[in-house]
């Protein structure tokens, strides 16, 4: 007899049901993404094809997006932890262009992605439904926390996909 696999969303425990579910949703990606990538060389991870970006610097692009969102938006805060600074050696975006991140291991690149997201899940954890829907009034717009988590949700699984192409292409599957 086969067992069916459930393919369902469920709270994360510890934390207001529904922020738990949205954030069930966001580790989910993470675990795909790091399920995939077990056994990664050096060189598929500095790699460029053509003028893309190489699965490091995508690595890093992504925890770099992660922890401005929670500081900036969610947290309301100018300046990020030092602790999580130190994560960030290099501007994300110089010249309007995401860094080209070379040499940084495998090792280093999931401890910042860690870092990050345990500062994020920690953040959340005391987080109520009333703050999870109160809106930060920036300059530019309005956001809440449950659409910064929706858009890190939607922007770990676009890069998700260019990294697993990226993979295949490097690979040669």
């Amino acid at each position: 007899m086969t067992t069916k696999t459930v393919l369902q969303i469920t709270s994360l425990s510890g934390y207001e049901q529904e922020i738990g579910r949205a954030l069930w949703c966001l580790e989910d990606v993470r675990r795909n993404l790091t399920k995939k990538l077990k056994g990664i060389s050096q060189n598929e991870l500095d790699r460029k094809i053509g003028d893309r970006q190489s699965i490091g610097s995508l690595f890093y692009h992504i925890a770099y997006v992660e922890a401005g969102w929670l500081y900036g938006e969610v947290m309301e805060k100018d300046a990020w932890d030092s602790e999580i600074e130190k994560l960030f050696p290099l501007d994300g975006w110089p010249d309007g262009k995401l860094v080209h991140v070379v040499g940084d291991t495998i090792q280093t690149h999931l401890h910042r992605l860690n870092k990050v997201r345990e500062t994020l899940l920690t953040h959340f954890r005391s987080m109520n439904l009333e703050d999870w829907r109160r809106a930060r009034v920036l300059d530019e717009y309005e956001v809440t926390p449950e659409w910064v988590i929706y858009h890190l949700v939607e922007h770990e699984a676009h890069h998700r996909g260019q990294i697993f192409q990226l993979l295949r292409e490097i690979r040669g599957d």
